[in-house]
């Protein structure tokens, strides 16, 4: 049943990975879910050239 003992890892790893994972999800669906910094760096209204481009 134990075939793969070499790739069994100990509680304490598979915590520490597990931290990571939640960490880098946690960032990413932050940056997903957060429009008001993608707001912040686009113009109010797209059509609203300021160099004036037709």
């Amino acid at each position: 049943m134990n075939k793969n003992s070499k790739e069994n890892i100990s509680r304490k790893e598979a915590l520490q990975k597990m931290g990571k994972y939640a960490a880098m999800t946690a960032l990413g669906t932050f940056i997903i879910l957060n429009p008001k910094k993608a707001q912040a760096s686009s113009p109010p209204d797209p059509g609203d050239n300021p160099f004036g481009g037709g």
